[in-house]
């Protein structure tokens, strides 16, 4: 069981990576699409949107990884701080 809050923190901010990836699929394929309708453009904007949806996603789940790989662990697995380890 995770007890530091950093701990919790880590794993609040890689749960929400799968949602955001996903959302971010939607809100640019969404778009491209209601731009189709309206210019009468269809498929190009769709597939532009979805691309630069995958795009974003990608950035986002590259930005938590980034973030969440550069912090340091609070602990080794024997209990130790790292900073009395030799």
């Amino acid at each position: 069981m995770p007890d530091s809050p950093s701990t919790l923190r880590t794993l609040g901010q890689l749960s929400t990576v799968g949602m955001s990836f996903v959302l971010a699929l939607v809100l640019g394929f969404g778009g491209g699409y209601w731009l189709d309708g309206k210019l009468g453009s269809t498929p190009w904007l769709s597939f532009t949107g979805f691309f630069l949806g995958l795009a974003a996603g990608v950035l986002n789940v590259y930005r938590v990884l980034q973030a969440t790989a550069s912090r340091p662990t609070s602990s080794s697995s024997d209990g130790t701080p790292p900073s009395t380890r030799a």
